[in-house]
């Protein structure tokens, strides 16, 4: 004899669990891709130290510290807020091509006919991929001096204290997010990763090195104005105040405040995010196929 089975009705979701529900589990599922694919550490963490290191000692003797810089200042302790930045853009590089590889996979293609708001998609990929970039960049940050116990870095303060940690984490999780978002705008339309690989060799690259993370600015010329027009450049030199809040930085002709750093960065953020939602909610074929 067959029993009546009871058919409830399922709880309302409301709107606010309904936005950030999606948010969450996108983030999830960009942490945990990462956790299978523990090669990615090698191109956004390792790749970027060694860099530190080489370049660090290959150029160690033509450096000339800028005029903000304290006196001793060797070229790994200026390039070290760098390659932090380097990291951060390394992670959002890698966390955004997964968005070609959903796309061709079909789960792209499942979240977008799906009830849930589009922004709740973006803002997912981009907090995944934010989360991933901030933690490598914290440990960088905190492993990267202790490399002077095997000869391969110079004993240098990263000037953390208890009380500057809390704005530096803040900070790289807004430059992060930013990135994340800008890598998010070039690969939505890509249909391949060779595409975005091109794209991140004749842009994101140039912009990473145009930004006073490799070689500071000249204090004339057409290389200066191009890199206080570069955005990326007010991100690195707000993590380099962060980091340096001790020295000659802060009394620097021409170099910008942290309030003018903080203004920029979250004023391009708010662009890029803006720009990826108008992007994402564009119906087209691709999002079809």
């Amino acid at each position: 004899m067959n029993r009546p089975t009871s058919t409830l009705p399922l709880p309302p979701i409301g709107p606010f669990k309904r936005f950030l529900l999606p948010v969450f589990t996108l983030a999830q599922r960009e942490i945990v891709r990462f956790l299978r694919q523990r090669t990615r550490v090698t191109g956004a963490l390792v790749q970027p130290i060694l860099f530190w290191i080489l370049f660090g000692a290959g150029l160690r003797g033509s450096f000339k510290p800028p005029e903000w810089a304290a006196s001793g200042m060797t070229y790994q302790e200026y390039f070290f807020p760098g390659v932090t930045v380097m990291i951060l853009m390394f992670t959002a590089i890698f966390s955004t091509i997964s968005i070609i590889e959903d796309r061709k996979e079909g789960f792209l293609q499942g979240v977008l006919v799906s009830p849930i708001p589009r922004i709740s998609i973006v803002l997912g990929k981009l907090l995944g991929g934010t989360i991933l970039a901030v933690l490598q960049a914290v440990l960088f940050i905190f492993l990267g001096p202790l490399l002077k116990i095997v000869g391969l870095a110079p004993d240098f303060q990263t000037g953390i204290t208890i009380a500057s940690l809390i704005p530096l984490i803040l900070f790289l999780f807004l430059l992060g997010f930013s990135l994340t978002a800008l890598g998010y705008l070039i690969a939505w339309p890509m249909e391949s990763t060779q595409g975005f690989h091109a794209i991140m060799s004749v842009f994101l690259m140039p912009m990473w090195l145009l930004s006073g993370s490799f070689f500071p600015a000249a204090e004339s010329g057409w290389l200066s104005w191009i890199i206080r027009a570069n955005p990326l450049t007010y991100g690195v030199t707000g993590l380099r105040r962060i980091l340096a809040p001790e020295s000659s930085l802060t009394s620097a002709p021409g170099n910008p405040s942290m309030i003018v750093c903080l203004t920029v960065t979250i004023l391009v953020c708010i662009i890029y995010v803006t720009i990826a939602v108008w992007m994402t909610q564009q119906r087209s074929t691709r999002n079809a196929r």
